[in-house]
């Protein structure tokens, strides 16, 4: 079973910004959304380096300076924003786990949350 969550406006992630979200009212960013060529991309924040380890150096600072990879700061890991495949750093080829993000006609962000 799943359920939609909203989380923002589709203009609160402008196209090559990230921006992080708690979801679950866990009291931390537990994911984060990256926008890229107009597709918007859900991302677990976890680096697969150290299970459960944020990602982001200051909220919602998600990507490198040029902003084209995703990058946990604590590791130095780049990972593509497409795919979530590390690219360098010490978890090559491990992944991030991506999670369900979709728009709605009315420009709301929603996460399919799975329920158990």
């Amino acid at each position: 079973m799943t359920r939609l969550i909203p989380l923002c406006r589709s203009e609160d992630v402008p196209e090559g910004e990230s921006r992080g979200f708690d979801p679950h009212g866990e009291g931390r960013d537990s994911m984060f959304l990256v926008r890229r060529d107009g597709r918007l991309y859900g991302w677990l924040n976890a680096c697969p380096h150290v299970a459960g380890a944020s990602m982001a150096w200051r909220k919602d600072r998600y990507l490198n300076s040029q902003g084209t990879y995703i990058t946990c700061y604590a590791h130095g890991a780049l990972f593509e924003i497409a795919t979530g495949v590390c690219i360098q750093g010490p978890c090559p080829g491990k992944r991030l786990q991506q999670l369900t993000v979709r728009e709605d006609t009315e420009g709301t962000v929603m996460f399919e949350s799975r329920c158990s």
